[in-house]
C-alpha cells in the first residue's frame, strides 16, 4: 500500500509537534531538593584507653599434701572439699612404729652419755696417776744425785748407784705411761662427745619423723578428695610419695594474660616518654570481669611481667592479682580483664556508623557552609561505646552521622540535629598506680637470721656462702 507525500509530510509534521510538546513539559519540572543528613559534634570525654585480654585464674597456692613418711593410714580429720586453715591437722599415719624409734635413740643417746661420765672418770685417774709417777720420778731423780755425789767420794758402793739409777728410769717410764693415760683418757672423751652428737641427730630424726606422721595443712585454701582412705600403706619422703590429697588457695587469686610483642613494645614507648608507669615498678589496675558478668566489677592490679618472650608464641607473659573476698573466682576460669592502655586523656569520640572505609584508609563526612567535606581519620580503640578519633577532627565539626549513603563530597545538603549517645562501660576515666601498703601481692618470705657455716675454699682460703 502506497503513501501519498503529502500524508508522510501531515505524519512527520504531527510527531515533531508531540516531542516538542513532551520537552517542554520535562524541563519544566522542578529540581530534587538537597538531602537531609543528619549531624552531631564529636563528643570531648577525659578517658583512660583500656586495653582487652583474656586470662585465666590461677591459684597463688596450689599443694599436693604427700606422706613424708611411710606407715598405715589411721584417720582423716577434713571434710572433702571444705576450706581448711594452715596448720589444721589433716591425716595421721600410725606412730608406734616412730614412738619405738624415738625410744631407741633416746636410749643411745643415755647410753653415749654414760660412757662420756666414764671417759672423764679415766682422764680424772689417768691425771692422778700421773701426779704420783711424777713426785716418784721427782725422789728418784733426787736420789740419783745424792748417791752419785756420794760415788765421788767413795762412800757407796757402784752397786746401790746402779739400783738408783734404774729406780730413776722406771719412774721416768712410768710418768710417760701415765700421760698416754691421759691422751687414751681424752680420746676417749672425744669419741664419747662425738657418739653423743649423732645420738642427738639419732633422736631429733626420730622426733622429727614421730612428727611427720600427723600432717597438717601447709596453707590455707579448699581442699579435694582425699587419695587414700584408711587403712591402705602410704609411702613417703621420696620423690613418688603417695599423694593424699591438694589445697588450693582460694584468696586472693592471679589471673595470667599474654601479650604480644607490639602491645609490650606500646608500654615501654609510654613508659620511656613518661605517659604511663611501666607495670613492672607500679601496681596499675586492672579490672576483671566473668562470662556472666556485666562490666567488671572485679578490680586488682598487676602484680608481675615475665622477663623475655615465649619463643613458641611470641608473647610475654604477665600477671594481675585480686581480693576475691567473695570467692566467686576459682582457678582454671577464664576471664575477661581490662589494663590500661594509655595515660588519662581528653578524646574526640564518634559513633562507628559515621565512619566510613574505602581501600586506602578510614574518613568520615562533615557539612561545612551546607556542603559535604570528606575527611581522613586515623581511628583509635572503642571506648564507651564510641570510636576513639586520633587524628583529623578537632572536635567542633557538624558530623554526618545518619544518612551518609545519600551524600558525596561537594554535594550541597540539608542537616538535622542529632545527638551521640554515650554509653559507659563502668571502668573509670582516669588512674593512679596503687599505693605500697594497698598492694594484694603476698610479702616475701624474710631473710633468715643466721648465716651459713664458713667452708674452706679450693685454694684453702675461707669465705662466706650466701
Amino acid at each position: 500500500m502506497k503513501i501519498s507525500t503529502s500524508v508522510f509530510l501531515v505524519l512527520l509534521g504531527g510527531l515533531s509537534a508531540s516531542l516538542t510538546g513532551c520537552n517542554k513539559a520535562q524541563t519544566a519540572q522542578p529540581p530534587r531538593p538537597a538531602p537531609t543528613v543528619t549531624v552531631a559534634k564529636p563528643v570531648i570525654k577525659q578517658i583512660v584507653e583500656w586495653d582487652a585480654y583474656t586470662g585465666r585464674l590461677e591459684a597463688i597456692d596450689f599443694v599436693e599434701v604427700r606422706a613424708r613418711v611411710s606407715g598405715y593410714l589411721k584417720s582423716t580429720h577434713f571434710d572433702e572439699g571444705q576450706m581448711v586453715n594452715k596448720g589444721d591437722l589433716l591425716f595421721v599415719i600410725d606412730p608406734r612404729p616412730f614412738e619405738a624409734e624415738l625410744s631407741l635413740a633416746q636410749a643411745t643417746l643415755s647410753q653415749s652419755k654414760s660412757q662420756l661420765v666414764q671417759a672423764r672418770a679415766q682422764l680424772e685417774e689417768a691425771n692422778a696417776q700421773k701426779e704420783q709417777t711424777q713426785a716418784q720420778l721427782s725422789l728418784a731423780m733426787a736420789q740419783v744425785r745424792r748417791a752419785r755425789s756420794l760415788k765421788s767420794k767413795n762412800v757407796t758402793t757402784q752397786d746401790e748407784l746402779d739400783q738408783l739409777e734404774a729406780a730413776y728410769l722406771q719412774a721416768k717410764a712410768d710418768v710417760e705411761a701415765s700421760q698416754a693415760g691421759i691422751s687414751s683418757a681424752k680420746a676417749a672423751i672425744e669419741t664419747a662427745l662425738a657418739v653423743i652428737e649423732a645420738s642427738k641427730a639419732q633422736v631429733e630424726t626420730a622426733e622429727l619423723n614421730l612428727d611427720y606422721t600427723r600432717i597438717y595443712a601447709p596453707v590455707t585454701g579448699r581442699t579435694s578428695k582425699k587419695q587414700v582412705t584408711e587403712g591402705n600403706l602410704v609411702s613417703g619422703g621420696t620423690a613418688t610419695s603417695t599423694l593424699l590429697t591438694t589445697i588450693t588457695s582460694v584468696a586472693p587469686i592471679y589471673c595470667n594474660f599474654d601479650a604480644n610483642e607490639q602491645e609490650v613494645l606500646k608500654y615501654t614507648r609510654l613508659a620511656q616518654n613518661g605517659k604511663r608507669v611501666s607495670s613492672r615498678d607500679a601496681k596499675n589496675p586492672v579490672f576483671l570481669g566473668l562470662v556472666d558478668e556485666k562490666g567488671f566489677p572485679h578490680k586488682g592490679h598487676m602484680d608481675f611481667v615475665d622477663n623475655r618472650f615465649d619463643v613458641d608464641t611470641a608473647s610475654m607473659r604477665a600477671r594481675c592479682i585480686f581480693p576475691n573476698t567473695d570467692q566467686t573466682l576459682l582457678p582454671g576460669m577464664f576471664a575477661r580483664i581490662r589494663i590500661p592502655g594509655s595515660a588519662t586523656y581528653n578524646a574526640i569520640l564518634i559513633p562507628d556508623s559515621a565512619v566510613g572505609t574505602d581501600q586506602s584508609s578510614q574518613f568520615v563526612y562533615v557539612v561545612a557552609d551546607n556542603k559535604i567535606e570528606r575527611r581522613v581519620i586515623e581511628p583509635g580503640p572503642i571506648v564507651d561505646g564510641l570510636r576513639v578519633v586520633r587524628e583529623g577532627l578537632k572536635g567542633d565539626e557538624q558530623l554526618v552521622i545518619a544518612g551518609l549513603l545519600l551524600v558525596r563530597p561537594e554535594m550541597e545538603v540539608q542537616i538535622k540535629p542529632g545527638k551521640i549517645e554515650v554509653v559507659e562501660d563502668g571502668l573509670p576515666n582516669s588512674y593512679e598506680p596503687l599505693p605500697p601498703e594497698q598492694s594484694i601481692s603476698p610479702k616475701p618470705d624474710p631473710l633468715p637470721k643466721t648465716r651459713l657455716p664458713k667452708v674452706s675454699s679450693l685454694f684453702g682460703k675461707s669465705r662466706n656462702t650466701p
